[in-house]
């Protein structure tokens, strides 16, 4: 399937504030073509802001936004030629799948035997081409997510925008559209996809790069493995994936000392009495006698399936060891120890541990204020977009 611009999105130092509220902090991020980048973060931390910017639903205050080589700051959103897929699918009940899918096709006036082929082609490519003919209330969730897909593939984009996508499916469905998603994603190679979520798993096994924001800035973006397995500072590390976060002091080379207890761990040239969090993963804990040990008292259990999650108090932390299924697990308030691989902690200095960092990992200062309540925010940017019409026809391919 061909596209009808070249993908890649470019943000230079893009700044979207809302009555002088800041909620996109001079944001620098590059989406090759054919990448899938995740935004990932919490509720206000900028994400969705940072798409509605691709899209033309909001205006930067300051900086510019990028399609492949075109300057689309000033377009509005029916003239950037993109994809969009929000949460609620945004179907029209009155029209079947196939005049929903081709809605966006109809509104570029493009020719009916085209259309006819590209809604055939998109329905067959998303597995929906036996419910051409059906409304969207005979659908399913998962369905209707794929109609919504299909309608945003058919003007065949060079640039595809998911907001939370998956939100309102349950959990089978969500793994089940998630692998769709994938499939796709290899079936339109040139394709850039942004796709904004909060499910760090959903981040994990679709994107090719994930940009972990916060407060209205960006803090560290790299691959899933990048980020998991070295992540650039401690929300970072306890955003992708569970962390233990405990607080050293840095000793000899190769020592730090957590709770009175001496660790091994590289330290990689930090200075000798410096504070600073050792990151170590749930499941890179073992339980009994090993390096690292780690004397505490169980205070929590829980069973969950294949594997036994254990809280152990220790030094005033809980620290999480994710366990394969245990025979006869400890009591509460048991004596266990723990231990880990010199090699499956990561050190985090105290300067990386609370300020936010660039794409490189490099500090960028104190995050401006964000607006906090997401729902004003959004009724801030629709007020500032009285073209509802363009928004609408983006939205629906």
């Amino acid at each position: 399937m061909a596209t009808s611009t070249a993908g890649g999105i470019r943000f230079d130092a893009v700044t979207v504030a809302y009555g002088g509220n800041v909620v996109l902090d001079a944001l620098d991020l590059t989406v090759a073509p054919g990448e899938v980048m995740a935004l990932l973060g919490p509720s206000g931390s900028g994400k969705t802001t940072a798409l509605r910017a691709v899209a033309g639903f909001v205006r930067p205050a300051s900086g510019r936004v990028y399609l492949g080589d075109r300057d689309v700051t000033d377009l509005p959103p029916h003239r950037r030629g993109i994809g969009m897929v929000v949460q609620q699918y945004a179907l029209f009940p009155h029209l079947r799948v196939e005049d929903n899918v081709a809605f966006g096709l109809k509104a570029r006036k493009a020719d009916k035997s085209e259309i006819r082929t590209r809604v055939a082609e998109a329905l067959e490519m998303t597995g929906m081409a036996a419910y051409a003919r059906r409304h969207p209330r005979e659908l399913s969730g998962g369905q209707q997510q794929r109609v919504a897909i299909a309608r945003a593939l058919a003007i065949r984009p060079g640039v595809l925008l998911l907001d939370e996508p998956l939100s309102a499916l349950d959990a089978q469905l969500r793994s089940g559209m998630l692998a769709e998603l994938a499939r796709l994603h290899r079936e339109l190679p040139d394709v850039s996809i942004l796709y904004v979520t909060h499910d760090q798993l959903e981040a994990l096994t679709l994107a090719d790069r994930i940009a972990v924001m916060d407060k209205a800035r960006l803090r560290s973006c790299g691959t899933p493995q990048e980020l998991y397995r070295a992540p650039a500072d401690a929300f970072t590390a306890s955003f992708v994936g569970n962390a233990n976060l405990l607080p050293v002091t840095v000793g000899d080379t190769g020592k730090v000392t957590f709770g009175g207890t001496g660790l091994t761990v590289g330290t990689a040239g930090a200075a000798p009495g410096a504070r600073a969090t050792l990151c170590v993963r749930p499941h890179l804990i073992g339980l009994g006698d090993g390096p690292n040990r780690l004397t505490g008292t169980v205070a929590e259990i829980q069973w969950r399936g294949a594997t036994h999650r254990l809280y152990v108090d220790i030094a005033g932390h809980k620290i999480m060891a994710d366990l394969r299924e245990l025979r006869n697990p400890p009591a509460l308030g048991e004596t266990v120890t723990l231990h880990f691989a010199p090699e499956d902690a990561v050190l985090l200095s105290a300067e990386m541990t609370g300020e936010p960092t660039g794409p490189t990992g490099e500090p960028t200062g104190p995050a401006a204020k964000p607006d906090k309540p997401a729902k004003p925010a959004k009724a801030a940017g629709e007020s500032t977009e009285p073209a509802a019409k363009p928004a609408k026809a983006v939205s629906h391919g």
